[in-house]
């Protein structure tokens, strides 16, 4: 057999020695660290910095975006936060369902849980846009955070309130500083490494660019310094901004202004009006413990030398009032129990006051009503709309209001005007931060809740509710006071009785009754036997029918049922 030769073709085929001098050289380069490049917990560690910084880029970039965009907002009243922008749009788009169950759970602070909601998934967002960003995909990081000032600035230009088409400027600004904060941390942590020659330990090689992966461990504590810096610029940004916007805030305009005289001021209630049983509703809720239901997520600030109530649409001599010659018209007073739609049976939305203001009847009587004018839309300073029927001004004292037990409405609640029409849930006729009224009709204008599937005439359904004891409290055997409030405004109410176990109905007694558009409360005395007991009420309204016990929703129309509660003797 012939005798093969065998050849090593310099350069292309290394002997294992120098194969193995030139790899340990690399592992040197690309692991700072003594452990082997092939130990998973090097590169467990590694996946988790990465993680661990990208997440924490992202956050710091998110609160920096927010908080020039806070900044920025602050120049102008029209201008507004993206996050409340973005928030307004969640508010009217999300279904009927979700918004009753939001005020179920949270009741009037669901503006408070719809704000930590969006806070949350900006959070959650921002995090990920970070972890891309230092995954060697920076370039969708930053489609990432331009989809955040995009949707900002799409949501402030299609939200129910006016504003100009510079009201993007914060969203755009906000994005823009997000992006350079992300790139500013991506280029600490991801400091340069020079490779050294193996012949000349002296000698730099030029500046190579590892992976996020390999070189996160090395800068953390200058990492963590930029972090922190770029925080608090961002915290004081925002803070700087917030406290920018209260000049435009009226709150210390209302409390310069004095609260006008009614021509005829109603006379104090009479103290036989309330219950005479601790526990019970006082008969006027004060203003600070009012409910507050609507879609505002921020309180509008009006001030009264700008503002002005036009009336139009289908009437003949459309009118332009300012707050000065409101003011100057015949002001009423009138007590009144507002209600609102999404009030559950046995809740505590609704609250009764002595309201101040100007007749609607007759400012439409000024401005003439025509023939074929069947709805009356009250419109908001924030584009909110209410919509009743003009039937329901049948007498009644429907108000633009502009006080409520004793002082100027409180800015949250419709400061310097709002509507009040007795009988009607809130939704459809309490118009907060008047601005408007228009005389249209029903075929050829949806409310903003007609829109959303509610109906478009809504008189308050007789209801009933047991404040005191409270439910599954625990009571001494005995006499035990049962007390609450029934209502069925502009009907009145007849008879409340209540229900132990499955025993008889029992009338109670009622407290007198100031008017038929306020609530009337009720007590009686229960000889309460040891153990678990039912307790049920029911009313009927004047010449109506009783209280159904057929268990319904709010939505459409209001909810019936009910109150019925537990309570432990011992």
């Amino acid at each position: 057999m012939p005798r093969v030769r065998r050849r090593r073709i310099h350069g292309l085929v290394p002997n294992t020695q120098t194969l193995w001098v030139r790899t340990s050289h690399m592992n040197e380069l690309l692991e700072p660290t003594s452990e082997p490049s092939h130990s998973p917990h090097r590169s467990h560690r590694v996946d988790r910095s990465r993680v661990v910084l990208g997440a924490i880029a992202g956050l710091v970039s998110a609160t920096a975006a927010l908080g020039a965009a806070e900044a920025v907002a602050a120049f102008s009243r029209t201008f507004q936060s993206p996050v409340l922008d973005v928030g307004d749009r969640v508010v009217d788009a999300v279904p009927n369902s979700v918004k009753t169950l939001a005020i179920r759970w949270f009741g009037t602070n669901d503006k408070v849980a719809l704000l930590v909601g969006i806070g949350s998934i900006l959070a959650v967002y921002a995090m990920v846009v970070g972890f891309v960003a230092f995954g060697r995909r920076f370039r969708l990081a930053l489609v990432g955070i331009a989809l955040f000032g995009l949707i900002g600035a799409w949501a402030s230009q299609t939200t129910r309130r006016e504003a100009p088409f510079s009201a993007v400027v914060p969203s755009l600004v906000g994005a823009a500083v997000g992006v350079a904060v992300l790139a500013g941390l991506r280029i600490t942590a991801n400091r340069r490494v020079a490779t050294h020659s193996e012949s000349d330990p002296a000698s730099v090689a030029p500046e190579r660019h590892p992976s996020i992966a390999e070189l996160v461990p090395n800068d953390r504590r200058r990492f963590l310094v930029a972090a922190g810096t770029a925080t608090a610029a961002a915290a004081i940004l925002g803070s700087v901004g917030r406290k920018s916007r209260e000049r435009f805030s009226v709150a210390s305009e209302r409390r310069t202004l004095g609260v006008p005289r009614a021509a005829s001021p109603l006379s104090p209630v009479p103290a036989g009006v309330g219950a005479p049983v601790e526990g019970v509703s006082p008969f006027f809720t004060p203003n600070a413990s009012f409910y507050r239901i609507d879609t505002a997520l921020t309180v509008p600030q009006v001030p009264v030398d700008s503002w002005s109530l036009r009336v139009s649409g289908l009437v003949d001599r459309p009118l332009t009032i300012s707050y000065d010659q409101l003011l100057q018209r015949e002001l009423i007073e009138s007590d009144i129990t507002l209600t609102c739609v999404s009030n559950e049976v046995g809740g505590k939305l609704m609250g009764t006051a002595r309201w101040l203001g100007v007749r609607l009847d007759d400012l439409l009587q000024e401005a003439g009503v025509q023939t074929d004018a069947d709805q009356i839309v009250g419109r908001s300073v924030d584009g909110y709309t209410c919509g009743f029927p003009v039937s329901a001004l049948d007498g009644r004292d429907a108000l633009v209001a502009i006080a409520m037990n004793g002082e100027l409405l409180p800015v949250e609640h419709g400061f310097p005007a709002r509507l009040i029409v007795p009988g009607l849930y809130g939704y459809v006729s309490a118009t907060k931060w008047l601005e408007g009224i228009e005389l249209t009709r029903f075929d050829r204008f949806d409310q903003y809740w007609v829109e959303r599937g509610w109906v478009e005439d809504a008189p308050i359904k007789v209801q009933s509710r047991i404040d005191t004891p409270k439910g599954l409290a625990s009571v001494d055997s005995g006499t035990v006071a049962i007390a609450g409030v029934a209502w069925a405004q502009t009907r009145g109410i007849e008879l409340v009785e209540v229900q132990i176990d499955d025993g008889e109905w029992m009338p109670v007694t009622l407290a007198d009754e100031l008017n038929d558009v306020t609530w009337r409360q009720w007590s009686y005395a229960w000889e309460a036997t040891s153990g678990r007991h039912t307790i049920t009420v029911r009313a009927t309204e004047k010449n109506g029918p009783i209280q159904t016990d057929e268990r319904t929703e709010p939505f459409p129309s209001g909810a019936t049922g009910r109150h019925q509660i537990v309570v432990l003797v011992r």
